[in-house]
């Protein structure tokens, strides 16, 4: 499972006209399903992000978490960070998705996700699995990360 972490002091997503989800200050997490991931996985990854220490301490370093900011996160879906560029075979400059998991595979996996982050008290929001949406963010610093959790070597 793949996320893509950002800082923000704010973010919306949008789909069909309707805003679906909105924070203030916290993170907005771009979450990738791959082949064979795991819901154990998956909750991994959510305990990470959410103990992830980004956010400026007294001292203006980055030494707390969503936690000890009493932030909150909004978690979108987002099948293309499974892309792999370096296939053999692929011709021109088009990405391959093969890698992501099928949308009944990975839509299990996403909810999960959403659900460990808000077991661990991260109030959280959401897109809607596998729809267009339009996400407007502030990206805070800048600070983002790109976080992998893996059970297995990837391939």
């Amino acid at each position: 499972m793949r996320a893509v972490v950002q800082r923000v002091s704010r973010a919306r997503v949008a789909s069909e006209g309707k805003d679906l989800g909105k924070i203030g200050a916290g993170l907005v997490v771009l979450v990738g399903v791959v082949r064979g991931d795991t819901l154990e996985e998956s909750r991994r990854l959510a305990a990470r992000i959410a103990q992830f220490r980004i956010f400026a301490d007294e001292r203006g370093r980055m030494n707390r978490s969503l936690h000890e900011g009493a932030l909150a996160a909004l978690v979108v879906s987002q099948f293309t960070l499974a892309v792999d560029d370096r296939s053999p075979g692929q011709r021109g400059r088009r990405p391959s998705f093969d890698a992501a998991a099928p949308p009944a595979e990975a839509e299990p996996l996403y909810q999960g996700f959403v659900a460990a982050l808000r077991e661990l008290g991260v109030p959280t929001h959401t897109g809607r699995f596998g729809a267009h949406m339009e996400l407007e963010l502030v990206n805070d610093g800048p600070v983002t990360f790109v976080l992998e959790e893996r059970s297995s070597p990837s391939s």
